[in-house]
């Protein structure tokens, strides 16, 4: 499968080159020499016939790509044998075909010599994916041009690199091989270097990405029959080790078949040669010296690498780096993928964040309305109250006139007055009592309400950091787990990382000590809430017990004064109470089993407290009944 996609590249630009008019079709008899040219080049018996019983029901118009390819898999790919061709001829052929049309130098002075560019097209084709048009990744155009200049012992320009990979054509559809050689021929990239050297470093990548050679270069062997040393040129791919009397490589002296039974050792110095290593087969033990220490390490290195390859089944190191690079590149579009998901997501957060402060607006309308309400609810309680004062000294004024006609009764009536008076000025400072206690008690739910707010906005706070802790440790352990190969290269990374997450955690603690601190002053708040509801409901019972005829005017004033004079009923503390539980239900679901363990506390506190105020009460009443009795007794 392999083999036939990297035929299919070079056969794809062959095809498209006979495209003149750019429509996706070729002519018949285009595609009769086309296939001509495959049969030799593929070492295929050839068969002219069949290009036409194939395309017999077609009509006498050009064919396709697509239709094409049937044809092209059937009678031709499908009888290709491995080994049985050499494939540059067929890259030759192709080349010839394509670059007559495409490869046209600017101004005729091209800097590349035709076998530079047609080795550079070959490398292209072996690094692009298997996807038409053909074309490359910036990363893998910038990886080639490294490895170039690296043969070439230049440093690569950076800057004429980014200029060329930062068109927007580029960024958009990618590089095709046409302009990727424009750009070479400009040479920017070799300055100051000679074409010689350009053209030995281009052969020498294309040895090594095409031709499949790992490493290549002088050693000296020792003879098996003679013992003797002699200086032989190596050739190691993933699977073998040949060496050649020279490096032009025409007469082959053996070649060494690596499998998952060999081995590569470091030999001590003897007989006079320096860096020696051995590579052991099953059979034999072939032994060689390096011209250095850092020769021999890297050929050791390069002979371990194709055992590995040959261990996993791998026929090409370069195939595989291609992999892995592709790897990364989807690694990085997903990671990239995933910022975009995630910053959406923030958007999506900032709009409900927004709605929510629209609602906590609405809230605090609702309760200013709400205030408003209670402040015409005290006026129609003050308005109640004088009118109250109004109809005790209308009682009074009665009393004195009853006094003058009732002379026999004098001393009686100036006593009652007396103590109807001193109850008087005692409702009237259980009433100043009562309205501070209702000023307290709106004071209190003001504090709570500005409490709960600041809780609310603490509580938003901490599931923020809640959710960027939990992005950062996400993305640190899958950042552990997917570079532990890395990890040296990545470390102060990891260490930024750790940093992070250390100040968010220092962060949410502060937000929880915050947090803490506010439930606190709630439930400060709700206490003297409470406290004040007690106080006005304790209040009211005084009031009520106190509220007693001046004289014997008859039951309807007492009536009236036990109901408050316009015989509506003394509103109570717990009514006030009731509109705090408006904002209690929007809270979460945590806090609110949390607000019900304070509340029952809070109750049981408060159950307490109501228990002594009944028997204080009981006691005020079994004092007043005794009053009254005796005044009864005195009547």
């Amino acid at each position: 499968m392999e083999l036939r996609a990297e035929l299919l590249k070079s056969i794809w630009y062959a095809f498209t080159s006979l495209d003149v008019e750019k429509s996706g079709k070729v002519s018949k008899s285009q595609l009769k020499v086309l296939s001509h040219n495959l049969y030799t080049a593929l070492n295929i018996p050839h068969d002219p016939v069949a290009l036409e019983v194939h395309f017999r029901d077609d009509d006498d118009g050009p064919v396709s790509n697509q239709g094409y390819m049937p044809y092209l898999n059937k009678f031709i790919l499908d009888k290709v044998v491995e080994g049985t061709f050499d494939k540059e001829n067929v890259d030759v052929f192709c080349w010839t075909l394509c670059a007559k049309k495409n490869y046209r130098p600017k101004d005729g002075m091209g800097f590349l010599l035709d076998k530079d560019a047609f080795h550079l097209w070959c490398i292209f084709n072996f690094l692009s994916e298997d996807k038409y048009p053909l074309v490359l990744a910036p990363e893998e155009v910038e990886y080639l041009l490294k490895k170039i200049c690296l043969a070439m012992s230049v440093e690569l320009s950076c800057v004429d690199m980014e200029d060329f990979i930062s068109q927007e054509p580029v960024q958009l559809s990618g590089i095709t091989v046409w302009a990727f050689l424009d750009f070479v021929n400009t040479g920017r990239l070799t300055r100051g270097v000679e074409n010689d050297s350009v053209t030995m470093a281009i052969d020498k990548v294309y040895q090594e990405i095409v031709g499949n050679i790992i490493k290549e270069g002088y050693l000296w062997k020792k003879g098996h029959l003679r013992r003797n040393w002699n200086e032989r040129w190596f050739s190691l791919r993933p699977s073998t080790l040949h060496y050649y009397v020279s490096e032009d490589r025409k007469e082959c002296k053996g070649c060494i078949e690596l499998d998952h039974n060999c081995c590569v050792e470091v030999l001590p110095e003897k007989e006079g040669k320096r860096c020696m290593f051995c590579v052991k087969t099953l059979t034999k033990t072939y032994e060689m010296s390096a011209p250095d220490t850092k020769q021999r390490q890297e050929w050791t290195t390069a002979i371990q690498t194709a055992i590995r390859l040959c261990v996993e089944g791998k026929n090409s190191l370069h195939k595989d780096l291609k992999l892995r690079r592709r790897e990364l590149r989807e690694e990085r579009e997903r990671r990239r993928t995933t910022k975009e998901e995630e910053l959406q997501r923030l958007c999506l957060l900032q709009g409900e964040k927004e709605s929510k402060l629209a609602e906590l607006e609405l809230l605090q309308e609702a309760q200013r309305h709400s205030q408003a309400a209670l402040l015409q609810e005290e006026q129609k309680r003050r308005q109640k109250h004088e009118e109250l004062q109004r109809t005790l000294q209308d009682q009074l004024q009665q009393a004195e006139e009853e006094r003058d006609n009732m002379q026999a009764e004098m001393a009686l009536k100036d006593a009652e007055t007396d103590r109807q008076r001193k109850r008087i000025r005692e409702l009237e400072e259980m009433q100043l009592r009562l309205e501070e206690a209702l000023h307290q008690e709106i004071r209190a739910r003001q504090n709570e309400e500005a409490y709960r707010l600041a809780q609310a906005s603490l509580l938003v706070e901490e599931e923020e950091k809640m959710k960027v802790l939990l992005a950062l440790q996400e993305e640190q352990e899958q950042y552990i787990l997917k570079t532990q190969r890395e990890k040296q290269e990545l470390r102060q990374e990891m260490v930024t990382k750790s940093q992070a997450l250390e100040e968010a955690q220092h962060q949410l603690e502060k937000v929880r000590a915050n947090r803490h601190r506010m439930d606190q002053d709630i439930a400060t708040a709700q206490r003297k809430l409470r406290q004040a509801s007690t106080s006005v409901k304790h209040w009211n019972v005084q009031m009520n017990r106190l509220m007693h005829p001046i004289g014997p005017g008859g039951e309807l004033s007492c009536e009236r004064l036990s109901l408050g004079g316009s015989g509506d009923p003394v509103v109570r503390g717990p009514s006030l109470r009731g509109s705090s539980l408006h904002l209690y239900h929007q809270r979460s679901e945590g806090e609110r089993e949390k607000e019900r363990e304070r509340e029952n506390e809070q109750e049981n506190i408060e159950e307490k407290e109501c228990e002594e105020s009944v028997s204080i009460i009981g006691r005020e009443e079994r004092r007043l009944s005794q009053a009254s009795n005796g005044d009864m007794d005195c009547a």
